[in-house]
């Protein structure tokens, strides 16, 4: 994921979109120190519509409800991809967005899989700054919280007919958030159901794929694991992904990772930025086919010291239990000399500023 920074006079140039704002801000009503996940929405949110195979009307709005069809095509077949990103705030107060460009791209790239109209750069980085302009009071200046960026799209074409729409909406709403998980997980290992197959959608980001997963984690949660480990729809030999997050391993004191070459993978924008970081350690990284036996085996002889999901939401997640076959296998407590604790703190220290963004990858916004 090698793009080019964007450079904030690109962006003052393109098209004004119209604006209507809040007649009172919601946000002195908020108690940031307790904040549920995705519950609470900021004052406003960006709406574009695609008619006529162009984009049209773009405007910042107030937060708030959309009268739709009952009729479109994204209810009937599916039609919806979505991105997740986030905005912190600096030492210095200033508002800052994690990787924009990455998931702008990979926004695109699930569109042209679905079958959907893509967004230009322009657009997006416009409505994106504009609306964290407007909204900064809605980003938390506390550690492990941020505000959560979701751009969305998704078919308006009122019409029964199993085929593409013509019609779309595009939207980005914003809700500040804390950690996304409050502890270490326990998985499980999963070998019946599958997230993805291949030549499937599982490296798009698109709606269903996460609704196909509810009704698997839900069996794997009623047991008391926070989520699973996804394996290979043909053999369940080897691990793609845990839960919504890419998942990483240390074995024998190297990163070892899923490699993305099956396609049934979700390229993460976090995933790429802690195997880029790692090298920078000094750590070794295999981005390959990684066995549940090898990992089983790790487990039990001790040369997996570490497991870990990546993702927008949680950003590193440290893995406590992993289950396989009615075995639950304890990994080590991380501590901070642990390499994902040290991960986490670069990857948290360039979003405050306090280390020097050598990538370029927080964009400023204020």
């Amino acid at each position: 994921m090698n793009y080019t920074h964007i450079a904030s006079a690109e962006i003052k140039n393109t098209p004004a979109m119209k604006l209507i704002k809040v007649k009172k801000s919601r946000v002195e009503e908020i108690d940031f120190n307790n904040i549920p996940f995705g519950k609470i929405f900021s004052d406003h949110m960006f709406v574009v519509d695609y008619k006529n195979g162009e984009w049209i009307n773009p405007l910042i709005r107030p937060y708030g409800t959309i009268e739709m069809s009952p009729a479109i095509s994204a209810l009937h077949y599916g039609q919806a991809i979505f991105e997740g990103m986030k905005a912190y705030k600096d030492t210095e107060g200033r508002v800052k967005v994690f990787r924009p460009l990455d998931n702008f791209y990979r926004l695109n790239t699930s569109a042209k899989r679905m079958c959907m109209p893509e967004i230009s750069k322009k657009m997006f980085m416009e409505a994106l700054t504009s609306l964290l302009s407007l909204d900064a009071a809605w980003v938390p200046n506390i550690d492990g919280c941020a505000l959560y960026i979701r751009p969305v799209m998704f078919a308006t074409t009122a019409e029964i007919k199993v085929k593409s729409s013509t019609e779309f909406k595009f939207v980005i709403l914003t809700c500040p958030v804390g950690p996304y998980y409050s502890e270490p997980v326990k998985v499980l290992i999963e070998d019946y159901y599958s997230r993805a197959m291949q030549g499937g959608v599982g490296n798009a980001k698109a709606a269903g794929n996460y609704g196909a997963a509810l009704y698997p984690a839900s069996l794997a949660q009623a047991k008391g694991y926070h989520q699973l480990i996804w394996t290979d729809s043909i053999e369940h030999r080897y691990i793609e992904e845990s839960g919504t997050m890419n998942i990483m391993f240390i074995i024998d004191g190297k990163l070892v990772t899923p490699s993305l070459e099956t396609n049934t993978i979700l390229p993460g924008v976090t995933r790429e930025s802690v195997i880029t970081l790692a090298k920078e350690r000094g750590i070794q990284v295999e981005e390959r086919r990684v066995s549940v036996d090898e990992v089983i085996e790790g487990l039990k002889t001790g040369k997996l010291t570490e497991a870990f999901g990546t993702g927008t939401a949680a950003t590193i997640i440290t893995i406590a239990i992993i289950s396989s076959k009615g075995i639950d296998y304890k990994l080590p407590a991380a501590t901070p000399e642990s390499k994902s604790s040290i991960l986490l703190k670069d990857l948290n220290d360039i979003r405050a500023g306090k280390i020097k963004d050598t990538h370029n990858w927080m964009f400023q916004i204020t």
